[in-house]
């Protein structure tokens, strides 16, 4: 799958080790890499329903992204290149249509 980025500074948070364990801690930076992997080797966000990280739709002000999660509340947070984003009769998002995202951000939003 296609993952971009809305600016270079949180592309380089995500990809770069040493900052990543600076923000985050050892434990989800590790995890945001994994995740980050797993998204650029799926063919599309339906290949990662099963996968580790609990992916789901998120709903209110949030919704047409996706977020899974990264250690205690920190999430990662997608949502899909293409707007508006793919939807199925019944008003989900098409996990199978989506196949480019971008990367929102890396957050605890339960604060």
């Amino acid at each position: 799958m296609e993952v971009s980025f809305p600016n270079h500074r949180l592309k380089k948070l995500c990809e770069d080790t040493a900052q990543r364990k600076r923000r985050f801690g050892e434990p989800a930076a590790a995890k945001l890499k994994t995740r980050l992997d797993e998204l650029d080797a799926a063919q599309c966000m339906d290949d990662m329903r099963y996968l580790p990280g609990h992916w789901e739709e998120l709903l209110g002000d949030r919704k047409g992204q996706f977020s899974c999660r990264l250690a205690g509340g920190l999430r990662l947070v997608v949502a899909p290149k293409r707007q508006p984003a793919p939807v199925k009769p019944d008003g989900g998002m098409d996990w199978r249509a989506v196949d480019q995202i971008i990367v929102i951000e890396v957050v605890d939003y339960h604060d």
